[in-house]
């Protein structure tokens, strides 16, 4: 809402005029925020959590979302941002993230923030890095931050369980010297649209919906698999996370593949035309992930 792209020097002031006019219509406040236009970038974003009074604040890494729909929803989320272990970046990827996460920190302890919040960040094919915004809540993608995570040397990271914990007051009983990370994770937001019509939402009936249970594999899902799901109008259709992890980015991927591989969705309109989703776009991105 209220934003508009000046190409044009010249048309700046009546531009300006305009958006003033509406922040002052919509918000009773006619201020502006004049930003560089972007466009060749990579979305990358800091898991953060700290505890009641910011006492105590850590990271739970990086993880990048740029593979996103022509409406830039994301679709693909992997964690870590990047990996220069297996791509050839034009920049100094690791410094990068080095950055992005020190100064996602030093502004968390700055306002003292206090509980899970994430750093949300662009960074340009040169490697520079610009913040986009904070997002003061849990997210989806936090699931994949969490794959990839562990607390002194254990698996299993639940971050919105340690949200509530230190919501309630408990310290977090723990530093980030005792985190580390492993491995590639990818989270794969499955949902009924049509990628090929700019994503446009699929209204029908979910017929089949099954998948290959792996100990790399963990999907979150509300469509049951014992009966047929009418999918509602009234949201966006989702349909089910999954979230795979490998040891390095190959495995990663080829875990990826083959989760889709083996994903059942069946459905059809009430008219009879089957069902539209986004799995073959999934499939096809799933060689992109972490390139630049």
């Amino acid at each position: 809402m209220g934003i508009e792209e000046v190409h044009d020097i010249d048309l700046f002031r009546s531009v300006y005029r305009r958006i003033r006019n509406y922040a002052a219509r919509q918000f009773k406040d006619e201020g502006v925020l004049i930003e560089q236009r972007i466009r060749d970038f990579n979305h990358l974003e800091v898991q953060i959590l700290a505890e009641r009074g910011c006492a105590n604040v850590v990271h739970f890494g990086t993880r990048n979302c740029s593979i996103q729909s022509t409406g830039l929803q994301k679709r693909v989320e992997v964690a870590p941002g990047f990996d220069s272990s297996a791509v050839s970046y034009k920049f100094d990827a690791d410094k990068v993230l080095e950055d992005i996460t020190a100064h996602s920190l030093a502004m968390a302890r700055e306002v003292k923030y206090d509980s899970v919040g994430t750093w949300e960040w662009i960074v340009t094919r040169d490697g520079r890095p610009y913040l986009m915004e904070v997002n003061t809540r849990i997210q989806v993608e936090n699931g994949v931050s969490a794959a990839i995570a562990r607390i002194k040397g254990h698996k299993g990271v639940d971050i919105i369980a340690e949200q509530i914990r230190t919501a309630l007051g408990a310290p977090l009983g723990y530093s980030q010297a005792d985190i580390s990370f492993e491995g590639v994770g990818i989270e794969y937001r499955i949902i009924a649209e049509d990628p090929d019509n700019r994503f446009t939402p699929w209204v029908g009936r979910i017929e089949d919906f099954s998948w290959k249970k792996q100990d790399w594999l963990s999907l979150y899902t509300h469509v049951p698999t014992d009966k047929p799901y009418d999918i509602p109008t009234e949201f966006d259709p989702n349909l089910a996370l999954g979230i795979v992890w490998g040891k390095d980015l190959a495995e990663a991927r080829k875990h990826g593949l083959d989760f889709l591989d083996a994903l059942v969705l069946n459905g059809r309109t009430s008219s009879g035309a089957g069902i539209r989703s986004n799995l073959e776009f999934l499939r096809k991105k799933t060689a992109q992930v972490l390139l630049f």
